[in-house]
């Protein structure tokens, strides 16, 4: 493979030894359609960008005279290119095989009354240890204990909700021991496990409300970091907004210690290229960590779509799910989820206001081109995404 269009002078057909012999104008009707079904037969390279990509990327179809095509990933690096961010080409041969197989897994932890070690999943999975852990890790956005605390913790809070007394839960939850339990309770839930039943009593949390070029802006932080980053027209509704996600917890007004954690999270949200050095405090279901985790890797300037999204935790039907974890994202700015749209580029469904969406995507995007133009960038470095 590894052919430019064809010409007068140029053979028709693409491929290699153990390849099928495929044409260019074949090859290019798969890009062009976006053909999942050609996904790891094929791959194209953009020179202008200096990339490659599997036929079914979403980026923006480049120009025909711009594009290469090959028969591997390898192929495609061993000519300098480097793989997409958006459709990952890289992992496509090796990962999605196993989808099915990650996916029984996570059933397996989900349903388990212990945390299961990595031999017995792998065995289940029928992989090295080691295999298993970077497939589970590239198909789930978690590591394989990741996911088991995060399902341990899940159904901690959902005893601990039902009212269950704390060692019930412990048990339920499928701890074997107090000492192991209590160790792990205030990472797992952000408190003691009688503070976490009794609807966040006593618990502090340090807040305050100011404006930014966005509106009114609303920043809690517990003793594990922040927590919460909210963005509204009304202060007072941004505080009752904190108030019902910690019904019985202790609101301290932030005190002069505090402006500096408010002026570093303002100064993140108009300039994040700049980044927020600050620990974050994020509390969700392991499904909501996962989509999370994907929204903090689109880089600034960028976007993908509610489809994508989903694509890329293993979970391609749950569109309308990562949806509802975007919104319920309780750190604005801080996880991006204003970086997600619709499949036609449309604007739609963030918490804060389609508005505030439009501003936060045109700021991004004007200063990565600015970024990029006072950058002297080798030519084959160039930014990634077809062109």
């Amino acid at each position: 493979m590894g052919q430019k269009r064809p010409t007068a002078n140029m053979s028709s057909s693409v491929g290699s030894a153990g390849v099928r012999a495929l044409s260019w104008e074949y090859c290019w009707a798969a890009l062009l359609a976006r053909d999942r079904s050609m996904d790891g037969r094929v791959y194209y390279s953009v020179r202008t960008t200096g990339v490659y990509c599997r036929p079914s990327c979403p980026s923006r179809r480049p120009r025909s005279e711009h594009v290469r095509f090959y028969a591997s990933a390898a192929e495609a690096e061993q000519a300098g290119f480097r793989p997409c961010r958006r459709c990952r080409p890289e992992l496509s041969s090796a990962v999605e095989p196993h989808v099915t197989s990650m996916v029984k897994i996570c059933r397996l932890i989900e349903q388990s009354d212990h945390l299961p070690s990595l031999g017995e999943l792998a065995k289940q999975a029928q992989l090295s240890p080691s295999h298993f852990h970077r497939m589970f890790t590239s198909v789930v956005g978690l590591t394989p204990r990741g996911y088991a605390v995060a399902q341990r913790a899940k159904r901690l809070r959902l005893e601990l909700d039902r009212g269950r007394p704390v060692t019930a839960a412990m048990y339920d939850a499928g701890f074997e021991s107090s000492g192991r339990f209590y160790a792990a309770s205030h990472a797992l839930l952000g408190m003691t496990p009688s503070r976490y039943r009794a609807g966040g009593v006593q618990t502090d949390l340090w807040f305050a409300v100011g404006q930014c070029s966005l509106g009114a802006i609303l920043v809690a932080q517990s003793l594990q970091g922040v927590c919460a980053i909210l963005l509204g027209d009304d202060p007072e509704a941004l505080v009752r907004d904190l108030q019902a996600r910690f019904p019985r917890a202790q609101l301290i007004g932030g005190d002069a210690a505090f402006e500096r954690v408010m002026s570093m999270v303002v100064g993140f949200v108009e300039e994040p290229q700049r980044g927020l050095s600050l620990p974050l405090d994020i509390r969700g279901t392991a499904f909501q960590q996962r989509v999370w985790q994907v929204l903090q890797q689109i880089p600034l300037g960028s976007t993908a779509t509610y489809r994508e999204i989903a694509s890329r935790i293993g979970r391609p039907a749950s569109v309308r799910a990562v949806g509802q974890a975007c919104g319920a994202n309780p750190l604005a700015v801080a996880i991006p989820c204003h970086r997600v749209v619709r499949q036609d580029g449309g604007l739609t469904g963030y918490r804060w206001g389609v508005e505030r969406k439009r501003d936060l995507l045109a700021r991004e995007a004007q200063r990565s081109e600015q970024s990029a133009g006072s950058c002297s960038t080798p030519a084959t470095q160039p930014p990634d995404g077809p062109v």
